[in-house]
Parts: C-alpha cells; sequence; structure tokens
C-alpha cells in the first residue's frame, strides 16, 4: 500500500508500529449528524445496496475523525437474502427473519451464496472506496455461530434458548446448517478481498453465550474451516466475539491473526495469555460519555497495559453506541496519535 497509511496492517502483522492504530467499531452510524441527514433520506438496506451512497457513508469518519481504518458500511445479515432468507432490518431491534430455521426443511432451503449475482453491490462500494482512501478497508462478515443464532432465533435474543435447544437436540443438522454458513461465509469474505478489502473482520457478537465446552464441540470445528478458507488470501484477518473472556483460548485456536477484545476482558491478562497474537480493543463503549478528563484516564490506562507491546489495534470493546458525542470520538483518536507526538 504504496503512500498509504498502513499502521493496522502492520500492527496486524505484529509488526512495531511509532503508535497503536485506531478506528472504532460501528464508527459510521447513528451518533454521526452527517450519517443521520444520508438516512432521512435512504433507509439502511437502500444504502447498502447502493454502492456510492454506502461508499459515503464509509467514508464519513474517516474525514470526520481521522481514524487508521475505513470499514465497509454494511450489515451481517446483508449476504443472508443471498442465501434466500426473508429479512427486515427494524430501527432500534435489528435483523428479523420472517421464517426462522427450526428443522431440516429450513435448513435445506439455503441456497448456496454467490457473492458476485448476490451482493454485487457490496463488491463494487469496496472498488468504489478503493479509489479514494488513503487508509486500509477492512471487509467483514457475521461469523457462522452469529448468523445461525439470528436464524434459529428468528431475531435479536437474550437468552439463545432456541438456537441452544436447536444445537443440543438436532446436532447433526446443527452441523448442517453451521457447515452451509461457514461455506458462504468464505466465499462473501473471499469476494471481498478479491474486490480490495486490505483486511477483514468476522463479528462472533453472540457467541459469548456458549461455554467453552460448546463452543469446542458445535463451533470450532467451523470457525477453524473458515479461516483455513481465507489464509490463502494473504489478508489479515481480525476475530471478534462479545462476552468471550472464557473462550478467548478457543478462539486463537480456531484462527484467525488478530483477536478482538471485548472490554470486560483485562488487556494485560489477554496478552499474556494470547503471547504474540495481536490483539484489538478495548475500551468500555459508555466511556465515550464520561468527560474529557475520564476519557483521557481510560485511552492512557489501555495503552499503559499495553505497555508498548507490537501488535495492538486500538479499538472499542464494542461498537459505538447512539447517541455518543461525536467530539468525544475524535478526541479518542487524538490522544491515541499522542503516542507519535
Amino acid at each position: 500500500m504504496g503512500g498509504v497509511n498502513d499502521l493496522i496492517l502492520r500492527a496486524a502483522r505484529g509488526e512495531p508500529t511509532p503508535r497503536p492504530p485506531v478506528w472504532f467499531m460501528r464508527q459510521a452510524g447513528r451518533y454521526q449528524k452527517s450519517y443521520q441527514e444520508i438516512r432521512q433520506r435512504y433507509t439502511l438496506p437502500e444504502i447498502v445496496k447502493n454502492p456510492e451512497v454506502a461508499a459515503e457513508v464509509t467514508l464519513l469518519p474517516v474525514r470526520e475523525l481521522g481514524v487508521d481504518a475505513a470499514i465497509l458500511f454494511a450489515d451481517i445479515t446483508t449476504p443472508l437474502y443471498g442465501m434466500g432468507v426473508e429479512l427486515d432490518l427494524v430501527e432500534g431491534k435489528g435483523p428479523v427473519i420472517h421464517r426462522p430455521i427450526r428443522d431440516q426443511e429450513g435448513v435445506e432451503a439455503l441456497r448456496p451464496l454467490v457473492p458476485e449475482e448476490a451482493v454485487p453491490f457490496v463488491l463494487q462500494a469496496i472498488r468504489l472506496l478503493k479509489r479514494e482512501l488513503e487508509v486500509p478497508l477492512i471487509g467483514f462478515a457475521g461469523a457462522p455461530f452469529t448468523l445461525a443464532s439470528y436464524l434459529v432465533e428468528g431475531g435479536p435474543s437474550r437468552h439463545f434458548l432456541e438456537v441452544k435447544a436447536f444445537m443440543y437436540r438436532e446436532e447433526a443438522l446443527w452441523h448442517r446448517l453451521m457447515d452451509k454458513l461457514t461455506e458462504a461465509m468464505a466465499r462473501y469474505l473471499k469476494a471481498q478481498a478479491e474486490a480490495g478489502a486490505d483486511l477483514l473482520q468476522v463479528f462472533d457478537s453472540w457467541v459469548g453465550a456458549l461455554s467453552p465446552a460448546d463452543y469446542r464441540r458445535y463451533v470450532k470445528p467451523h470457525m477453524r474451516r473458515l479461516f483455513q478458507a481465507l489464509k490463502p488470501l494473504g489478508v489479515p484477518v481480525i476475530h471478534f466475539g462479545v462476552g468471550t473472556m472464557g473462550l478467548l483460548q478457543e478462539m486463537r485456536e480456531a484462527g484467525g491473526d488478530v483477536l478482538g477484545l471485548d472490554h470486560h476482558t483485562p488487556l494485560p491478562w489477554a496478552r499474556e495469555v494470547l503471547g504474540k497474537t495481536p490483539v484489538q480493543g478495548n475500551l468500555d463503549p459508555a466511556v465515550l460519555f464520561a468527560p474529557k478528563e475520564v476519557i483521557r484516564r481510560e485511552v492512557g490506562r489501555i495503552l499503559e497495559e499495553n505497555a508498548g507491546r507490537p501488535g495492538h489495534i486500538f479499538n472499542l470493546g464494542h461498537g459505538i453506541l447512539p447517541k455518543t458525542p461525536p467530539e468525544h470520538v475524535a478526541y479518542v483518536v487524538e490522544l491515541v496519535k499522542e503516542v507519535a507526538a
């Protein structure tokens, strides 16, 4: 990436950098006035399916915040449309699946994903962005377990009873469902990399609902296969989950070049457990609502806990929350950049 800020690529490879690169999950979103203005004209699915608008939304935080990476604006459920899933994205709730998958008929109805046919708008947005960006572009997908959770539960869940019951009751069928989702996400991520994405992130947002034993039995084999399929691309891959402190070692063994840490996971402990594996994280998103002196203290604490070790990408422990003061997000970027001053 000649002439481009490649800090995040170097950190993802575990190489020394003058400071940690910084970006944010959900860095384009409802907390931004510029995004809210675009949302007055387009729904979320309309933005995603319009490459020019999706590219513009992706660029907003790069221009406004000075972050070290852009992340493609899309939703983790976007490729599911191409698998024959009927769903709606409901404001304030998330994906709602019209016909939750609870049996063999539902599993077998999932079509193989052909990204060039199903999501050409995603790939075109990546191509447009590569002409504009001077920082690396992150492509992403949902992990098989998290997508299966939406498909079986019918939408977001607190206790994940339906998906766990399905997993325990129909183990062979569960693995068939996970096989289909693993194959689809491998194709989807590969297509993003081939279109120009410089890094990839796999969001396993809900896998923290599982015990380590259940993760090993029901999820880990599929994650291994997913990461093995991505390895020949030569693109760094970030493996992220929420509530995953107890799964961190299993997740490292499953694969990924960088492990994302949520804000419940102590950074010094994670770095000791993971050895030289690069990490990403892990400021509590709620800190962005605090006074600036508290933000400075907490950002400083994380930087001190990393102690200058290579392979640290500064981020939140989860996505930016709605109503977060935009100037506080920019302040975090400023504080991280002070390290190299």
